[in-house]
């Protein structure tokens, strides 16, 4: 017995080393250099199951034990934001619009504050692979807008696009994951030619990105009969697979809209395609559950819209939001960095999904 607390004692104060380390490095790394596109080493590798996939280039995992969680302020069942954007445009002309600076804004903030980018899919799946003492926070784009994504003359992001900026951002504060989930109709990010949308698809794709299904058509899916409801989604999962990115494991629904059915919106097929969605997410309000919540929906993940603190918004959008996590750590998601086990506090055992309880690290 002697040993063994001597050695659960020996694997924490390492693991108190390595997140030592780990900041050291961030300090003293240079906080600024050019904006290339995403390295080969942040791509993600798929794993059999596509669930839990090991992502290259991560910082090293640790050994969570109570005594190590607690030191960290672990808490894998805080709430997560799942930040929702439309156009990144210059001149806004729709009040969920944003502009580059304010974009920049947004990502230097969540970068400053200790958020770490993660997909919609690794959300979904519960595959969240983030450094200890950080906390993952989700970046979506809807409708594959012109102004999230393109490539210029020398096959390189578009200055000003989304994308771009993202990449700005992560050079500038190491640890910050050039990664986000964009979510797009039949014409994804205002290219015509199949070629084209090909070549951007796989761009995002092989550089880490999720591309993902936000219906055929922006359909109202609340709207819509169960067929036309399949058709919608199967279709659009039709071209994610010809251009490269599917099969699609997220879907955002269309102005937040439920179809009458609910299940229909998680799987169904239609014409000889298929669709199966580990996680349908909505248009906003509120940090989501932690994935590994018994209370977690992953057929209606909540959102938070991205803009300012007026009318609205003064509740509901990401300005509020964020500032309110940042007054409430207790609520947060912080992570353990340990991707094989879920660090809670003791009090919140009663809370977490039932398969998920052999993976606790209750301190």
């Amino acid at each position: 017995m002697r040993s063994s607390a001597f050695l659960t004692r020996l694997i924490g104060i390492a693991n108190v080393a390595v997140v030592i380390l780990a900041v050291l490095g961030l300090v003293f790394l240079p906080s600024s250099a050019p904006a290339p596109q995403a390295p080969a080493a942040q791509r993600a590798t798929p794993g059999p199951g596509g669930e839990r996939t090991a992502q290259a280039g991560q910082p090293p995992g640790v050994v969570a034990t109570p005594e190590f969680a607690k030191q960290v302020k672990a808490n894998e069942l805080g709430l997560v934001p799942v930040l929702m954007y439309h156009r990144i445009v210059k001149k806004r002309r729709a009040a969920i619009d944003r502009t580059p600076a304010q974009l920049r804004r947004e990502l230097e903030k969540l970068a400053a504050q200790g958020y770490v980018p993660i997909s919609a899919k690794e959300f979904a799946t519960g595959d969240i692979r983030v450094p200890a003492g950080k906390s993952p926070v989700v970046l979506t784009f809807d409708d594959g807008h012109p102004s999230h994504f393109g490539l210029d003359a020398a096959g390189n992001p578009r200055p000003g696009t989304a994308v771009a900026i993202i990449l700005q951002v992560a050079a500038k504060y190491p640890g910050f994951r050039p990664v986000a989930t964009f979510w797009i109709n039949h014409t994804p990010f205002g290219l015509q030619t199949e070629r084209e949308q090909a070549a951007a698809v796989r761009w995002l794709v092989g550089n880490g990105f999720e591309v993902a299904n936000h219906t055929w058509s922006h359909a109202n899916l609340r709207t819509l009969p169960k067929k036309k409801v399949r058709r919608q989604l199967a279709k659009a999962e039709k071209l994610l697979r010809e251009l490269g990115a599917g099969p699609a494991r997220t879907m955002a629904l269309p102005y937040g809209s439920m179809p009458r059915s609910k299940k229909t919106a998680r799987s169904g097929a239609w014409k000889g395609t298929g669709y199966d969605f580990a996680g349908v997410f909505l248009a906003g309000a509120e940090p989501s559950r932690s994935p590994y919540a018994k209370d977690f929906d992953r057929g209606a993940i909540q959102r938070i819209q991205s803009n300012g603190n007026k009318g609205e918004c003064r509740r509901w959008c990401s300005q509020h939001w964020l500032k309110w996590l940042h007054r409430h750590p207790r609520e947060r998601y912080i992570a353990d960095g340990d991707p094989d086990r879920i660090s809670i506090p003791s009090r919140l055992r009663v809370k977490i999904a039932a398969k998920r309880r052999p993976m606790v690290n209750a301190y």
